[in-house]
């Protein structure tokens, strides 16, 4: 019966850990907004590694995302931006959510109240 448990845990495919969202500025740029996002994710090589992140509405529209085309396994956290992202008139506040190729995107969503004088 050990034995057979322990065949178990052993078949049993490995949860990687989603990507980590430390910090999001966001400015407005006239009629549209500049995010950036810091990430922290175990990035091991092309195999598993953050690969992007998007930026939804209360609804889980998805307004903009960003691609990460590469791992960055030497440099953690990091930060990337995305500009030209629209929000639709009277949004007070958006959320981030982090993806990497293993894992899909993550559960977690990191909320960012829009102040337009920023």
């Amino acid at each position: 019966m050990l034995r057979s448990i322990f065949l178990m845990l052993v078949a049993a495919p490995a949860l990687a850990d989603e990507a980590i969202i430390n910090a999001v500025t966001a400015q407005s740029t006239g009629e549209n907004w500049r995010f950036s996002v810091t990430l922290a994710h175990p990035d091991t090589g092309w195999e598993h590694y953050a690969d992007g992140w998007r930026v939804l509405d209360a609804n889980g529209h998805e307004l903009g995302m960003r691609i990460l085309a590469h791992p960055h396994v030497n440099e953690q956290p990091f930060s990337r931006s995305l500009a030209g992202v629209t929000i639709p008139a009277g949004t007070v506040s958006v959320f981030i959510q982090s993806r990497c190729v293993v894992d899909g995107w993550g559960d977690t969503l990191f909320k960012v109240v829009l102040d337009p004088a920023n």
